[in-house]
């Protein structure tokens, strides 16, 4: 067995990452759709990328918000999943204290940047069908501008203070995490002191922030669907509804696995913890990889760009 111990607060040992406690013996089995799951992602994520930058047919806000997604998406994979492969397939893991600090920084960064760019993404839509006429008035480059400013600094103001509560921290006990990749409280858990402003900050803040995305997301819909319903034009209407459904799709695909990994994590003692940590698996693998296809099927600009790309200059 794999043990390390820490005595000194300023500089701990390396955090041994476990995997999926209970569940050892199926670690390589369950290795080989993660894989093909994190391959998936990639691919997706990068032809989205690259359509988007280099059609200018795409260069629309709905376009760009969705580059913001595919590269949140990349994000949130690689940070995550490369690790979690070593230690399905070679064992527990060691990672530094920094790396584990980081590793646990982007995680949280990326989750709380998806959910602010699909709120942005929601806007984008209320404006699209609701102002249809002055759409292009609305969302200027300069408004544009101002969301993405807006998205990356609430993300890095709500996450960095984590990292603070993390290192302050002393540890000296055995530094193992039964998960397979670095979480907040899963940290704080290793410490010998009172946690009790990391369980406040780490429920409290995230929560807040979500559930008013949520709120506003939510209140975006309702007045989508009343617009939709005013039209007069069937095919208006069931062209409106196309456009929205992907995006409903990848909303329900994000925050159901998260929110239900957050509330477990609090409220579930009754739940078993390796089926916990397998649920926070498929959260940072399925919803990267599931987006871009999403899109692929339901978006026709990018469903005809893919076409073009990959099948029609084959058959030239």
């Amino acid at each position: 067995m794999m043990t390390t111990f820490n005595l000194s607060s300023f500089n701990p040992g390396p955090f041994i990452l476990l995997g999926i406690p209970g569940m050892e013996q199926f670690h390589v089995w369950i290795g080989i759709p993660f894989l093909i799951i994190y391959l998936v992602a990639l691919t997706g994520n990068s032809v989205l990328l690259y359509l988007i930058s280099m059609e200018r047919s795409l260069h629309k806000p709905m376009f760009f918000f969705l580059s913001m997604l595919a590269t949140t998406d990349l994000i949130l994979s690689n940070t995550c999943v490369p690790k979690t492969f070593s230690i399905f397939w070679l064992g527990p893991q060691e990672i530094t204290f920094p790396g584990c600090l980081t590793q646990m920084f982007f995680l949280h960064y990326s989750f709380f940047m998806g959910s602010a760019t699909l709120l942005a993404m929601a806007f984008d839509r209320y404006a699209a069908i609701c102002f249809p006429l002055r759409y292009t008035t609305i969302l200027t480059r300069q408004l544009i501008t101002k969301i993405v400013m807006g998205i990356v600094s609430r993300s890095f103001c709500v996450i960095f203070p984590c990292v603070f509560l993390v290192k302050r921290l002393p540890f000296c006990r055995a530094l193992i995490i039964p998960h397979t990749y670095c979480e907040h409280m899963g940290i704080a858990q290793l410490a010998c002191a009172d946690i009790s402003i990391n369980i406040w900050y780490g429920f409290a803040v995230p929560v807040m922030t979500i559930m008013s995305d949520l709120v506003f997301i939510g209140i975006s819909y309702m007045l989508i669907l009343r617009a939709i319903f005013n039209l007069s034009s069937q095919d208006a209407r069931q062209k409106a509804l196309n456009t929205c459904g992907s995006h409903v799709c990848v909303i329900f695909i994000f925050y159901t696995p998260a929110m239900f990994s957050v509330l477990t994590h609090r409220f579930g003692h009754n739940i078993p913890h390796s089926f916990h940590i397998l649920i926070a698996n498929l959260y940072v693998a399925i919803p990267p990889a599931l987006n871009p296809i999403i899109y692929g099927v339901k978006t026709k600009q990018i469903q005809e760009k893919i076409i073009l790309l990959f099948f029609l200059k084959r058959t030239r």
